[in-house]
């Protein structure tokens, strides 16, 4: 029985050609396919990198069934290379049934990193980047993505959103209603194209602009907003949590399990251990 292949889910440029990685279009060169989410963008790709490969459609419509057929491709020895539009595969993009079906099959997945527009964007925001929540594209009909919106609300960590440019301005309007008017944001525009903006504010002075400026809505849209401020009664479950930690952990164990079961920044819940670590247990606090 020959050798398995190797699905290689491959990063490609969310605009600027530059970006592709060597390893990206020597993976690409080598495989006997290429699983492409539209077959003429991808088709294109591959002219600008001097390739020619077959190419396999491999979108939300055909998933479940092409999974299967690659599955047996790769079962045979034939490497496959996993591509999206823009950016990484599965970040908002098909591929996921047909990497549950890899691994279930005993095929190795290796992953080609490269760009990907909700860590470009999160780098150059001006936002918190140290803990982040990726929603992708929230639900497209108002009532959905408001109910989504309040649950997000509270969430201390900066919150980024893929958005359409038709919905762009509804959801910041929404998302101005939920977290507040004022709470910091950023809109990234186009990013690594050559219209690339960034829109920084509160999220009152950006839904403002997205009425008037048409320019907002022109391509695709990271929307990033900053976290929800600590309230008092989380500073004191956090302090409740470390204190019982601490007496079976190390300071950074404590921090660390206790800034993931209370939503606080681990940086923050750090700082806060080495405090109630030094005053000791009989200490007030």
């Amino acid at each position: 029985m020959s050798q398995a292949g190797v699905l290689y889910v491959v990063a490609t440029p969310i605009g600027n050609m530059g970006d592709i990685s060597a390893r990206a279009r020597e993976i690409l060169a080598g495989v006997g396919a290429v699983a492409a989410e539209d077959t003429r963008h991808s088709a294109l790709l591959l002219r600008e990198l001097g390739l020619q490969r077959p190419l396999v459609s491999l979108h939300e419509h055909n998933e479940r069934a092409r999974a299967v057929e690659l599955v047996g491709r790769l079962r045979a020895g034939e490497s496959i290379a996993l591509v999206s539009d823009a950016g990484t595969p599965l970040i908002s993009d098909p591929g996921y049934q047909l990497l549950q079906a890899a691994l279930a099959a005993g095929i190795t997945v290796s992953p080609v990193p490269g760009p990907s527009a909700a860590i470009a964007a999160l780098s150059a925001s001006g936002l918190p980047s140290d803990r982040f929540c990726f929603e992708g594209f929230l639900p497209a009909r108002a009532i959905a993505r408001r109910r989504r919106l309040a649950e997000l609300a509270a969430d201390a960590r900066t919150l980024v959103i893929y958005e359409a440019p038709h919905r762009l301005a509804a959801c910041l309007a929404d998302l101005a209603a939920a977290c507040g008017a004022a709470r910091r944001a950023c809109v990234a525009r186009e990013l690594t194209k050559h219209f690339e903006t960034f829109y920084r504010g509160s999220l009152g002075e950006l839904a403002e602009r997205a009425k008037t400026d048409e320019n907002m809505a022109r391509g695709e849209s990271v929307v990033l907003v900053e976290g929800a401020a600590e309230q008092a009664g989380d500073s004191a479950r956090l302090d409740e949590m470390l204190q019982i930690l601490l007496g079976f952990l190390p300071p950074s164990a404590a921090a660390a399990a206790a800034a993931k079961l209370t939503g606080t920044r681990r940086n923050d819940a750090y700082e806060r251990a080495l405090q109630l670590a030094r005053k000791g247990p009989d200490d007030p606090a």
